[in-house]
């Protein structure tokens, strides 16, 4: 289905679902509970009932009334047929051998409910609790109340009484409380007195069959409100929680389309997606710099190379338009070959900072004396530099490391021409090899001119010249961005800093592991 699909139906769906099966447990259990608590109620009313009907049941009648007194016979269960007597009133402990009318089999003749207990028994109320009394050989009841329902006592509910005390006092003694029915509109129990006589006790539950209908209605309404409301606030939550989502997958759209400018707004910045959000910005924002630094650097290799291109056409076609002695046409080959030799540096360099880019530069990992490196680098531009009146100045400490010697000398090497080509005539190039915290570092200083400081942060971009004019001499501004590459394969830094007019230092830290 297409709705499953959708993150926000389906955290949707589940957030209702686990709504609607905690609302349905909440609403049972408080249902149930509801129920077990009214029922336990009414049981123990019956419960407190059947005592008061037992003690009513082998209670003499009130004196000044001819009651008969049953015959004193020999108990047909062999029992000492001279009990001592009972007296008005049972005694509050039972003895060990009490005087009990029913000890001689024979049911009472009279069934007396004090005046006092008659309230317990509503015989003029239709829902009022009510009795019956069998006797236990059968037959014609005892007694029952005026309001009895007239159910019909069924052989297996009788089977399933238990005898109890006729002198507990009810229900406290009583450990174990009457096996209660349920039936229609109605609950009941009962109770096998010793003598075999039957109680039967009940009452009408339909008003509180009614509240309970009630309450369940109560609770399914209350807990549909619950319901809507919260998946109406859980369709907000999600909805406002997406949001970002949405704003990403817009500005996606758009920078597809070519707008890099395009950026994601997002309110809530602390939240995970707001988090997302900021870091999906920042690399749109790399992802514009580098398209435009890639157009730069289109636009830049295309001019470096248009102007030795150019200098081959013009050369050939100044060669090609007349006769020429031999040697004019000797100093146009040298043009087009000094041309040339320029390109072919300017593709070479562009090819080495391509493999660079793509990690497929294989770099020579040896144990090397990089003082030596050093020395060598500067012996080589020590031509350049009485040329150009500058003074090198070693200090180098004897150091080793692991990584490429002949990479390592181009660095070095690029470092100290540019050190001499930017000097001024009878200035200074200090070169200075320490270790410092389990780095070499090299420093690479010179007395020129200096760089301004807002061309400090671009000097290591590819084709960039702080000096225009430094334009020429097969300098096409790459040469740093090469060390660059170099120092930071080898797992190293490299720094400038320069004041204007005083002089620029290059600082390389390698490790030396």
């Amino acid at each position: 289905m297409k709705i499953l699909k959708s993150i926000k139906w389906r955290l949707q769906l589940w957030y209702g679902l686990i709504l609607v099966v905690v609302l349905a447990g909440f609403g049972g259990t408080a249902y149930q509970l509801e129920r077990n608590r009214q029922f336990r109620q009414i049981d123990e009313e019956l419960h407190r009932r059947i005592g008061v009907l037992a003690n009513a049941l082998h209670r003499p009648p009130p004196r000044g009334q001819n009651a008969e007194r049953p015959p004193q016979g020999l108990p047909p269960d062999g029992q000492d047929d001279n009990p001592p007597p009972m007296g008005d009133n049972p005694p509050e402990r039972m003895p060990e051998r009490p005087h009990n009318i029913f000890l001689n089999g024979r049911p009472p003749l009279e069934f007396h409910l004090p005046e006092r207990d008659a309230h317990l028994f509503g015989a003029s109320e239709a829902h009022g609790f009510y009795y019956i009394i069998f006797p236990r050989s059968g037959g014609k009841e005892i007694a029952r109340s005026s309001n009895y329902p007239n159910h019909e006592i069924t052989t297996t509910s009788v089977n399933s009484l238990r005898v109890v005390n006729v002198f507990s006092e009810f229900p406290a003694r009583i450990a174990k409380p009457p096996q209660m029915f349920s039936f229609d509109d109605y609950r009941e129990t009962g109770d096998v007195l010793p003598s075999g006589e039957q109680i039967w006790i009940g009452c009408s539950i339909l008003p509180e069959l009614k509240e309970l209908h009630r309450t369940a209605v109560n609770l399914t309404l209350v807990g549909s409100l619950i319901l809507v409301v919260g998946l109406a606030g859980g369709w907000w939550l999600v909805t406002r929680a997406l949001n970002p989502i949405n704003a990403i997958s817009a500005t996606a759209v758009k920078i597809s389309a070519g707008d890099l400018s395009q950026r994601i707004n997002v309110a809530e910045a602390e939240s995970e997606l707001g988090q997302l959000a900021a870091v999906l910005n920042s690399t749109f924002a790399r992802l514009e710099t580098a398209f435009a630094q890639q157009r730069q650097f289109a636009a830049d290799a295309a001019h470096e190379l248009r102007t030795p291109v150019s200098v081959i056409l013009t050369q050939t076609q100044t060669a090609l338009n007349r006769e020429r002695d031999a040697e004019s046409y000797k100093q146009t080959v040298e043009a087009c070959q000094r041309a040339a030799q320029r390109m072919r540096k300017l593709i070479e360099s562009l090819l080495e900072l391509a493999r660079f880019d793509a990690g497929q530069e294989v770099l020579k990992r040896l144990r090397l004396s990089f003082t030596k490196t050093i020395s060598d680098s500067v012996e080589m531009v020590q031509t350049l530099a009485e040329e150009r009146g500058v003074k090198i100045i070693s200090k180098i400490a004897p150091l080793e490391l692991t990584g490429d010697s002949e990479r390592l000398a181009q660095v070095v090497t690029n470092l100290l021409a540019n050190a001499i080509q930017y000097n001024q005539p009878g200035g200074e190039a200090r070169v200075t090899l320490k270790s410092q915290d389990g780095l070499a570092v090299l420093e690479i200083a010179d007395t020129g001119q200096g760089i301004a400081p807002e061309d400090l942060p671009r000097v290591f971009e590819r084709f960039y010249r702080a000096d225009q004019s430094r334009t020429g001499a097969g300098n096409a501004g790459l040469g740093l961005s090469i060390c660059k590459a170099i120092v930071e394969a080898h797992g190293g830094t490299i720094e400038v800093a320069s004041e204007k007019n005083r002089g620029t230092t290059f600082t390389v830290r390698l490790p030396l592991t």
